[in-house]
């Protein structure tokens, strides 16, 4: 079994959120976990990040509206269905990294 078989999946994801940036479905893929359990995978993460030590920063770019460019949604740790200022459903995915 190699190291990476071991780590846990919250590991396996800030691993790769320390090499790119990633969306929830890239690192669905990429760790082997359903698309609508990465988002509380993520939440957990950020805080780990955060944690004492300080030296990693989580960055998250939040979703964006593809039709009207509209960014400012309430939490960048979630995706976004609709865009409240014009309805669209074009919805680009937050990116996250940890740096």
């Amino acid at each position: 079994m190699s190291e990476s078989d071991e780590a846990t999946t919250r590991q396996r994801i800030a691993d790769a959120l320390r090499a790119e940036p990633h969306g929830a479905a890239d690192l669905s893929t990429a760790v082997g976990v359903p698309r609508s359990t990465v988002y509380r995978h993520l939440d957990h993460v950020a805080r780990s990040v955060e944690g004492p030590e300080g030296d990693e920063r989580f960055l998250v770019a939040p979703p964006e509206c593809r039709a009207c460019g509209f960014d400012g949604f309430d939490d960048p740790l979630n995706d976004p269905s609709r865009c409240p200022e014009c309805r669209s459903e074009r919805i680009a995915e937050p990116q996250f990294v940890i740096q």
